[in-house]
């Protein structure tokens, strides 16, 4: 019998093709995440389902297709999937791990340099026929990224990727985990602060940790109060690890130069949003692994978990999310 897979939106690259050779394929055609229900519908007598962050599996999903035997994210997070109750019933949740980190340290540095040096003014301004002299001692001053203070929260393997790019900029880098990371303060030079710590010395400040319930608003009224007023905040982890409401607030008293944000606490950012009228901040909409060498890799990572799943093959503990029994 021919395996049934739920895919709840088209992916780039070849993937899809390949698991439509192997398995029955539903596929989500709209350039939108499918409401709930049509997630519930569709869902229903497949044997897998390879799902976004957009999209919400908890028990009535799993309810709704008993048979399932894998949920297959095509992301870096999984905080969408009720994982605990996956695990109790045998169903295996994998994603695309840290396949996106070095195309998301990428991204990371073009808002750091975005933010510093007023690309998107200085880019406007000449689409806007507002250029007016060739040259000015004063025209768009920003900060230099060269030789700056460089805090990173959470150095894991998109934190490390881009502690690397800083490197190449001579920054001196801090770094705040739960733990210390000894082989990347080696490797990267990277000294080991408190949050508090790092917030006060940093001319930018990263974050990329993982989206849980200790990092949920980490960076909120009080955080943002530490650091200097001439820094810059940066984001391409989790619109939720923010306070918008509290950033918002700090942009506007210019408690903070200014804020680079490719993720935000409801997506897509809503255009009543005072961030939208905002010119110290730099808005993208969530692009941080948008290459099309890492999205079509992540997509072939999604689909061969579920190939190797309904086939019965090991799956590789990289892309597993499931505890070890």
């Amino acid at each position: 019998m021919v395996s049934k897979v739920y895919v709840t939106r088209n992916l780039p690259g070849t993937a899809l093709g390949e698991l439509g050779r192997h398995c029955h394929v539903t596929l989500n055609k709209k350039a939108t995440p499918p409401s709930r229900k049509e997630l519930l519908k569709n869902v229903s007598g497949k044997d897998a389902i390879l799902c976004m962050l957009s999209d919400r599996i908890d028990r009535e999903v799993m309810d709704a297709a008993p048979g399932l035997k894998i949920i297959s994210s095509y992301s870096t997070g999984f905080e969408h999937i009720d994982v605990a109750e996956a695990t109790r019933r045998g169903i295996h949740v994998t994603y695309t791990s840290d396949i996106l980190a070095e195309a998301t340290a990428d991204l990371t540095f073009a808002l750091i340099l975005a933010c510093a040096r007023n690309v998107v003014a200085g880019d406007a301004m000449v689409r806007k026929g507002k250029w007016r002299v060739g040259w000015a001692p004063d025209l768009l001053l920003g900060q230099s990224v060269h030789g700056a203070t460089f805090g990173i929260v959470g150095l894991g393997r998109i934190g490390s990727a881009v502690a690397r790019r800083a490197r190449g900029f001579d920054m001196k880098i801090l770094y705040h985990n739960r733990g210390r990371n000894e082989r990347a303060e080696a490797e990267l030079g990277a000294q080991y602060r408190s949050l508090d710590g790092l917030l006060a010395e940093s001319d930018f400040v990263s974050i990329h940790t993982a989206m849980n319930g200790a990092s949920r608003q980490l960076i909120n009224k009080d955080s943002l109060a530490k650091m200097k007023p001439t820094a810059f905040l940066i984001n391409t982890a989790r619109g939720a690890v923010v306070n918008e409401r509290d950033l918002i607030a700090a942009l506007k008293k210019k408690t903070i130069a200014g804020a680079g944000l490719d993720v935000f606490d409801k997506e897509p950012l809503p255009r009543a949003s005072p961030l939208v009228r905002m010119k110290n901040v730099v808005l993208l909409p969530h692009i941080g692994s948008a290459s099309r060498q890492t999205r079509s890799k992540m997509a072939d990572v999604a689909v061969k978990s579920i190939l190797d799943a309904l086939s019965g093959k090991s799956l590789d503990p990289a892309f597993l999310v499931n505890p070890k029994s």
